[in-house]
């Protein structure tokens, strides 16, 4: 398969909005759009291009549709003291039926390179999400398992 991968802009919220629906479709069961309205999720795409947003997206190169996306963002300063410096959060999705093609890894080596001054990247996955494996290829790390949900990290 001849594929694309081209950095993602501000004008790609929607798409996002896609991927991360077709991230939360990992697990057992399907899940309705609305989850997307939920802040712990909505959080990841909401006003995408804000400054610290970056990431890549996938496409078939002869008929451009979208396969995947990786992108991350920094999180936002909560309250006005104490300014902290949080592990950007990392979002992932391939499409149902382009996975286990190497769009995945294609797309997090992509970011990795591109983003090399990143110490810290930090991403929440389903304890039975398949690419919790390919995660771990890349170095990340389990640092907590809490009622089924890792939260991993990728130290420099």
């Amino acid at each position: 398969m001849d594929y694309v991968i081209r950095p993602l802009t501000a004008m790609d919220e929607s798409i996002l909005w896609d991927m991360l629906y077709q991230a939360l479709q990992t697990a057992e069961k399907a899940t309705s759009r609305d989850i997307l309205k939920q802040p712990q999720y909505a959080r990841y795409v909401e006003g995408w291009g804000r400054a610290g947003d970056t990431g890549f997206l996938v496409s078939d190169k002869a008929s451009q549709e979208v396969l995947g996306a990786v992108w991350y963002r920094v999180p936002e300063a909560k309250g006005d003291s104490e300014q902290t410096e949080s592990a950007p959060e990392l979002a992932f999705a391939v499409k149902s039926g382009q996975r286990k093609r190497g769009l995945g890894a294609a797309l997090l080596t992509q970011l990795v390179k591109a983003n090399p001054h990143h110490s810290a990247i930090s991403i929440r996955a389903s304890a039975t999400n398949p690419a919790v494996r390919l995660y771990e290829r890349f170095g990340f790390k389990i640092v907590s398992d809490s009622e089924g949900t890792v939260t991993m990290r990728r130290e420099i």
